[in-house]
């Protein structure tokens, strides 16, 4: 255990922490298996626990990161629509893109900052916006905005696991990591039953039939149903 804690130690008091940080937050918005959310909330809880690296610069490199990771997602949207890949027409994946298409004319705003919590959504909602052409003046300080919670909060979850582990940041880093994926299988699953209770109310207002559940739309991309 103490030469994991020393290793992970010395990887945190590294400038290239920084690096690899924005590199991960630019990429994981347009590219989810990149863990942007792993390596803050991992960095953060390290950083509380042995004061190895600045807090304060750790998140404002994340927030940045995010924001033109996000960026580019729409960029791409913008510049090759939402049907020019295989992947885009998987059905799971058309429908996503479908379901943020006729959101984001209605609820434009939640929806973009909702998205941004969840790694396969965000990206589906950003290149959406890009290829509809919602309007980037708009859709650039709401980008700034979500880079900012969203960093904050994944931060916040390694301050409080570093605080109940301090001087064994393998622990720390562990616990905010797993703390980090249960409270997304929570927010996810909410973000779920909430569409499923909409699709029904609108389904008994039109009387028309009710949309699948998560086997059509699978619950990490439930919140685009905001």
């Amino acid at each position: 255990m103490d030469v994991i804690n020393e290793l992970i130690l010395n990887a945190v008091t590294s400038p290239w922490l920084y690096v690899v940080m924005f590199a991960t937050a630019v990429i994981d918005g347009f590219f989810p298996p990149i863990p942007s959310e792993t390596v803050l909330v991992a960095a953060a809880a390290v950083a509380v626990s042995t004061g190895g690296s600045n807090l304060l610069l750790l998140c404002a490199v994340a927030a940045v990161g995010a924001a033109i990771g996000d960026n580019i997602a729409y960029l791409i949207g913008r510049g090759v629509g939402t049907t020019r890949f295989a992947w885009m027409r998987r059905p799971r994946i058309a429908a996503a893109f479908d379901r943020a298409g006729r959101t984001l004319g209605r609820r434009g705003a939640p929806l973009i900052l909702g998205a941004r919590y969840i790694p396969v959504g965000r990206v589906v909602v950003n290149m959406s916006a890009g290829a509809l052409r919602y309007p980037w003046r708009r859709f650039l300080p709401l980008s700034v905005i979500g880079g900012v919670t969203w960093a904050a909060y994944s931060a916040i979850i390694g301050v409080v696991a570093g605080k109940l582990f301090e001087d064994q940041p393998f622990l720390s880093s562990v616990l905010g990591v797993g703390v980090a994926l249960v409270l997304g299988l929570v927010v996810d699953r909410v973000a779920a039953i909430r569409r499923r209770r909409r699709e029904r109310s609108d389904a008994a207002g039109d009387g028309t039939p009710e949309e699948s559940d998560t086997e059509e739309h699978p619950p990490a991309l439930a919140l685009m149903g905001q």
